[in-house]
Protein backbone atom coordinates (compact mmCIF):
# COMPACT_ATOMS: atom_id res chain seq x y z
CA UNK A 1 0.00 0.00 0.00
CA UNK A 2 1.44 3.68 -0.99
CA UNK A 3 1.80 5.79 1.79
CA UNK A 4 -0.68 8.47 -0.04
CA UNK A 5 -3.39 5.68 0.14
CA UNK A 6 -1.87 4.81 4.02
CA UNK A 7 -2.56 8.37 5.28
CA UNK A 8 -5.89 8.64 3.32
CA UNK A 9 -7.49 5.99 5.54
CA UNK A 10 -6.21 7.52 9.01
CA UNK A 11 -9.02 10.22 8.96
CA UNK A 12 -11.68 6.64 8.90
CA UNK A 13 -9.94 4.91 11.22
CA UNK A 14 -9.98 7.94 13.44
CA UNK A 15 -13.62 8.79 12.88
CA UNK A 16 -14.31 5.20 13.72
CA UNK A 17 -12.21 5.10 16.73
CA UNK A 18 -13.73 8.37 17.91
CA UNK A 19 -17.14 7.16 17.07
CA UNK A 20 -16.63 4.08 19.26
CA UNK A 21 -15.76 5.79 22.53
CA UNK A 22 -18.29 7.97 21.96
CA UNK A 23 -20.51 5.22 22.07
CA UNK A 24 -18.86 3.75 25.31
CA UNK A 25 -19.42 6.61 27.25
CA UNK A 26 -22.97 7.86 26.26
CA UNK A 27 -23.48 4.46 27.56
CA UNK A 28 -22.27 4.24 30.92
CA UNK A 29 -24.17 6.30 33.69
CA UNK A 30 -23.19 7.47 36.42
CA UNK A 31 -24.11 6.67 39.88
CA UNK A 32 -27.45 8.10 40.57
CA UNK A 33 -27.09 10.15 37.61
CA UNK A 34 -30.22 12.16 36.08
CA UNK A 35 -31.01 13.85 33.47
CA UNK A 36 -33.60 16.05 34.80
CA UNK A 37 -34.81 16.25 38.16
CA UNK A 38 -38.33 15.70 37.52
CA UNK A 39 -37.45 12.60 36.17
CA UNK A 40 -37.36 9.64 38.49
CA UNK A 41 -36.38 5.88 38.60
CA UNK A 42 -37.39 4.09 42.35
CA UNK A 43 -36.66 0.91 43.71
CA UNK A 44 -38.91 -0.85 46.13
CA UNK A 45 -37.33 -2.44 49.39
CA UNK A 46 -38.12 -6.18 49.11
CA UNK A 47 -37.62 -7.67 45.69
CA UNK A 48 -38.13 -11.72 45.14
CA UNK A 49 -36.70 -14.89 44.13
CA UNK A 50 -38.05 -18.10 44.21
CA UNK A 51 -36.70 -21.75 44.65
CA UNK A 52 -36.38 -21.90 40.67
CA UNK A 53 -34.15 -18.77 40.54
CA UNK A 54 -36.99 -16.49 39.68
CA UNK A 55 -36.32 -12.98 40.18
CA UNK A 56 -38.71 -10.18 40.28
CA UNK A 57 -37.82 -7.01 41.29
CA UNK A 58 -39.79 -3.44 40.69
CA UNK A 59 -40.64 0.42 41.73
CA UNK A 60 -41.91 3.42 40.03
CA UNK A 61 -40.49 6.12 37.27
CA UNK A 62 -41.41 8.96 35.99
CA UNK A 63 -40.42 10.55 32.76
CA UNK A 64 -41.63 13.13 29.83
CA UNK A 65 -41.04 12.90 26.55
CA UNK A 66 -38.70 10.56 24.10
CA UNK A 67 -38.39 10.55 20.43
CA UNK A 68 -37.44 6.37 20.90
CA UNK A 69 -38.76 3.66 22.86
CA UNK A 70 -37.80 3.71 26.51
CA UNK A 71 -37.00 1.41 28.94
CA UNK A 72 -36.62 0.41 32.89
CA UNK A 73 -34.20 -1.66 33.07
CA UNK A 74 -32.88 -3.38 36.47
CA UNK A 75 -29.40 -5.63 37.64
CA UNK A 76 -29.10 -7.45 40.77
CA UNK A 77 -25.68 -7.85 42.68
CA UNK A 78 -25.01 -10.01 45.96
CA UNK A 79 -22.48 -10.55 47.90
CA UNK A 80 -18.69 -9.81 47.61
CA UNK A 81 -19.00 -10.73 44.23
CA UNK A 82 -18.81 -7.75 41.65
CA UNK A 83 -20.74 -9.35 38.80
CA UNK A 84 -24.22 -7.88 37.85
CA UNK A 85 -26.97 -9.92 36.51
CA UNK A 86 -29.78 -8.32 34.12
CA UNK A 87 -33.08 -8.64 35.08
CA UNK A 88 -35.30 -7.86 32.72
CA UNK A 89 -36.81 -5.24 30.63
CA UNK A 90 -39.77 -3.19 31.07
CA UNK A 91 -40.99 -0.56 28.09
CA UNK A 92 -42.11 2.94 29.63
CA UNK A 93 -44.76 5.56 28.82
CA UNK A 94 -43.17 8.76 29.36
CA UNK A 95 -46.06 11.03 29.77
CA UNK A 96 -44.91 13.32 33.31
CA UNK A 97 -47.05 10.75 35.53
CA UNK A 98 -45.75 8.06 38.22
CA UNK A 99 -45.98 4.64 36.58
CA UNK A 100 -44.75 1.34 38.43
CA UNK A 101 -42.74 -1.26 36.84
CA UNK A 102 -41.76 -4.72 37.07
CA UNK A 103 -38.78 -6.98 35.92
CA UNK A 104 -38.78 -10.75 35.48
CA UNK A 105 -35.86 -13.12 34.73
CA UNK A 106 -34.44 -16.61 36.25
CA UNK A 107 -30.71 -17.32 37.24
CA UNK A 108 -29.09 -20.34 37.78
CA UNK A 109 -30.81 -21.92 41.21
CA UNK A 110 -29.17 -20.89 44.71
CA UNK A 111 -27.22 -18.05 42.72
CA UNK A 112 -29.31 -15.39 44.52
CA UNK A 113 -30.94 -16.45 48.07
CA UNK A 114 -32.85 -14.54 50.79
CA UNK A 115 -31.19 -11.41 52.29
CA UNK A 116 -29.48 -8.16 51.40
CA UNK A 117 -28.73 -7.59 47.65
CA UNK A 118 -28.06 -4.51 45.50
CA UNK A 119 -30.37 -3.59 42.80
CA UNK A 120 -29.47 -0.48 39.75
CA UNK A 121 -32.39 0.32 38.30
CA UNK A 122 -31.71 2.66 34.92
CA UNK A 123 -34.15 4.74 32.82
CA UNK A 124 -32.80 4.84 29.17
CA UNK A 125 -34.24 5.80 26.04
CA UNK A 126 -32.94 4.30 22.27
CA UNK A 127 -32.34 7.85 20.01
CA UNK A 128 -30.78 8.55 17.01
CA UNK A 129 -31.14 8.28 13.75
CA UNK A 130 -29.17 4.85 12.63
CA UNK A 131 -26.68 3.83 15.37
CA UNK A 132 -29.32 4.15 18.54
CA UNK A 133 -27.64 6.06 21.09
CA UNK A 134 -28.94 6.19 25.02
CA UNK A 135 -29.87 9.00 26.61
CA UNK A 136 -30.31 8.39 30.10
CA UNK A 137 -33.45 9.70 32.01
CA UNK A 138 -32.31 8.32 35.03
CA UNK A 139 -30.49 6.04 37.53
CA UNK A 140 -30.87 4.73 40.91
CA UNK A 141 -29.05 2.08 42.93
CA UNK A 142 -30.44 0.50 46.04
CA UNK A 143 -29.61 -2.14 48.40
CA UNK A 144 -32.85 -3.84 48.81
CA UNK A 145 -33.73 -7.15 50.99
CA UNK A 146 -34.31 -10.56 48.77
CA UNK A 147 -37.12 -12.85 50.06
CA UNK A 148 -38.44 -16.46 49.25
CA UNK A 149 -41.05 -15.29 46.78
Amino acid sequence: MSWSRALSQVPRVLGAAAGAALLLFSTAPSAGATIEPFETVTIDPTGYVAPDGALTLSGTYRCLGGNGPVFVSSSLQQGDSRVRKGVGGTSAVCDGADHTWTNTDKADPGRFLPGRARVEATLMELSGGGLPLSRFHAVKQQDITLVEG
